[in-house]
């Protein structure tokens, strides 16, 4: 049993090779065949080519030189202001700007951004996910010109791979699969879930490097520290009032 996803890798460097415009629709397109929300299709995608534009976004993305690499990069987006204008225009009253629908959208969002991806890595196209979105989202928007109720969730940078790495490695099915009920993680399970992580030799290269004992302390106090976390927690809160997902439940409390 042969399956393309499988073979994901995360892909950092790019060739200058463009994108033709038919299948980059085509690549699009599969990320509107994704399953929505009502059938409502609470997404946008940003599609940035433009070589100032990318520049202008790289900031946001603490400038990984992939943003500027890649030919195209996608900015995929919660949008509600898409169905509640239409629903105006009908006389309809949308109710959408609470958080049940921020998530509704968040949903919607990252199974368009799915499906593009798997779509891109069919036709020979290499893909990353860009976690700083989430972190710099006010940036985003501002370069972007996003309206309220559209909120930047995930960056895809697309493109020709220069290079394909190794796999990442994953934890074993048995760590994230309960049967019937969710089954407690024992410190003798955790042993044996992580122990090949914990055993590798990237991680060894991981904590000579910084002179840690463990691999989790790297994740606590190097990748995503305490401080950082409530930093770009608050940031993003802030963002979602801003952007009005929040006005029905804001109003509600008054």
């Amino acid at each position: 049993m042969k399956d393309p996803i499988f073979e994901h890798r995360s892909v950092r460097s790019y060739t200058d090779q463009p994108i033709d415009e038919t299948l980059l629709s085509h690549i699009l397109e599969a990320g509107t065949r994704a399953s929505t929300t009502g059938n409502m299709q609470l997404y946008s995608i940003l599609v940035t080519t433009d070589a100032q534009q990318k520049a202008r976004l790289a900031p946001c993305h603490f400038n990984q030189p992939m943003v500027t690499q890649a030919p195209v990069v996608l900015t995929f987006c919660a949008d509600i202001h898409r169905f509640s204008a239409w629903c105006r225009l009908r006389e309809a009253h949308p109710q959408y700007d609470n958080f049940v629908w921020f998530v509704n959208s968040l949903i919607d969002t990252t199974l368009a951004a799915q499906n593009v991806c798997l779509s891109a890595e069919a036709q020979g196209l290499g893909i990353c996910y860009l976690g700083t979105t989430t972190y710099n989202a006010p940036e985003i928007i501002e370069v972007l010109k996003l309206p309220r109720g559209v909120l930047p969730v995930t960056t895809v940078t697309l493109g020709y791979p220069q290079q394909m790495p190794p796999l990442t490695d994953r934890l074993p099915l048995e760590a994230v699969i309960h049967r019937e009920h969710y089954q407690p993680y024992t410190p003798e399970r955790l042993n044996v879930l992580w122990a090949a992580k914990e055993q590798s030799a990237e991680t060894a290269a991981l904590l000579e490097a910084n002179q840690l004992p463990n691999l989790a302390q790297i994740f606590t106090e190097r990748r995503y520290t305490a401080a950082d976390n409530l930093l770009f927690s608050r940031k993003y809160f802030e963002t979602l009032c801003r952007q009005g997902f929040f006005e029905q439940d804001a109003s509600q409390q008054k």
